[in-house]
C-alpha cells in the first residue's frame, strides 16, 4: 500500500515544486496541492498530466484516486496573501 509521503516523493523526484502537501491515509485514495514553476503558463489540463506524468505508470497500478490543485508560485502567493 502507497504511502502519502511516498507520492510525495514519487511527485518531487519528477517534477520541481516549490510546496507539495499530499494527504490520504487509505493507500489508493489521494489529494494533493502542488506548487511548481513549470505549470507557468500552462492550462489546468496540461499542469495535471505533468503530475501524471511524474507518477509514470504508478497512476495504472498503485493509485486508483488522485484529487490535486496546482497552483504557479504566484498564484500560491497570491492565495496565502489572501487567507
Amino acid at each position: 500500500m502507497l504511502s502519502a509521503q511516498q507520492l510525495e516523493t514519487y511527485i518531487t523526484q519528477n517534477l520541481a515544486c516549490d510546496y507539495i502537501e499530499v494527504l490520504g491515509d487509505d493507500g489508493t485514495h489521494f489529494e494533493a496541492v502542488i506548487v511548481s514553476p513549470e505549470f507557468v503558463g500552462k492550462a489546468m489540463v496540461k499542469q495535471h498530466q505533468l503530475v501524471y506524468a511524474a507518477l509514470g505508470e504508478r497512476m495504472k497500478a498503485e493509485i486508483h484516486a488522485l484529487s490535486m490543485k496546482t497552483l504557479t508560485p504566484e498564484a500560491w502567493q497570491k492565495l496565502k496573501n489572501n487567507d
